[in-house]
């Protein structure tokens, strides 16, 4: 296996250029976009040995697989060179590569998102074992977001590596929030005296708090008032996105005959000091 030609870079490629085919074939090759995952795991085989120094060093100068030159130093050289020529006497190739990745899908609510959430998921792997492990999904996951868990992967080959664990985000609707990136959007309701007067609201967060938001006299229907920090936390930088409220205005059915004269006249008199 060329790894050179796996990569698309020449035998005198720096190490920036190895790390800059990798990097793109990596994407192009991503199962999550669509590639061929036995083509990746060539792409990072190849990658996990040209990036190291003396990997690389080590596979462009072969050795014979009985090297006479050491048996003045004894039979080997170091602990590297008992398990390298063991390896290479009982298989006669190079190491393989680590065994796949398992994906699975984990539907989380909205509150999740806030703070984090504990899974704990089963699966079966390739030897017939079921494999139940607690893992992490951090705050401000996203909805199709994957998170890696290495080393939770199939174990097929006792050979080679554990593949990793995939776990690919469900996120479930909302019944009152809705979310853009950091942020979140929901709706209160309030008379259309409240409009006309002002009032204080008291509006639950996500995370059931109580939060006070003023409505200033004058609000119209449809207007959207900001409460920072109280959105969702960005998955890098845990900083939170603000909560957005949008006012919705109910009117009252008034049948009374009295009291609609008696608007009427509130009314005239508005219009006439307007």
């Amino acid at each position: 296996m060329d790894y050179y030609s796996i990569l698309g870079v020449n035998k005198n490629a720096s190490p920036e250029d190895i790390k800059k085919a990798y990097r793109k074939l990596a994407m192009k090759h991503h199962p999550d976009r669509g590639g061929d995952a036995g083509k990746l795991q060539e792409i990072n085989e190849a990658y996990d040995t040209l990036k190291d120094p003396k990997k690389r060093s080590q596979y462009d100068n072969p050795q014979p697989r009985f090297d006479t030159s050491s048996m003045n130093r004894g039979p080997f050289g170091g602990m590297d060179d008992i398990f390298e020529t063991m390896f290479r006497q009982n298989t006669g190739r190079p190491r393989r590569p680590r065994n796949r990745d398992i994906t699975l899908a984990a539907e989380i609510e909205l509150v999740d998102v806030l703070q984090g959430k504990d899974l704990i998921v089963s699966y079966r792997l390739f030897s017939g074992k079921n494999e139940t492990v607690d893992v992490q999904i951090p705050p401000g996951a996203r909805h199709g977001d994957t998170v890696k868990f290495d080393g939770l992967g199939d174990d097929g080959d006792p050979r080679s590596p554990r593949g990793d664990l995939l776990v690919k985000i469900r996120l479930k609707k909302h019944p009152v929030f809705t979310r853009q990136e950091g942020n979140l959007y929901t709706d209160a309701k309030i008379d259309v005296f409240d409009c006309l007067t002002g009032t204080t609201l008291l509006i639950e967060t996500l995370d059931n708090k109580k939060v006070k938001l003023n409505i200033p006299r004058g609000t119209k229907p449809g207007q959207v008032f900001s409460i920072p920090h109280y959105g969702l936390p960005d998955l890098r930088t845990r900083q939170k996105g603000h909560l957005y409220v949008k006012i919705q205005v109910t009117v009252p059915t008034i049948k009374d005959p009295r009291l609609l004269a008696k608007l009427q006249e509130l009314r005239n008199e508005i219009n006439l000091q307007s």
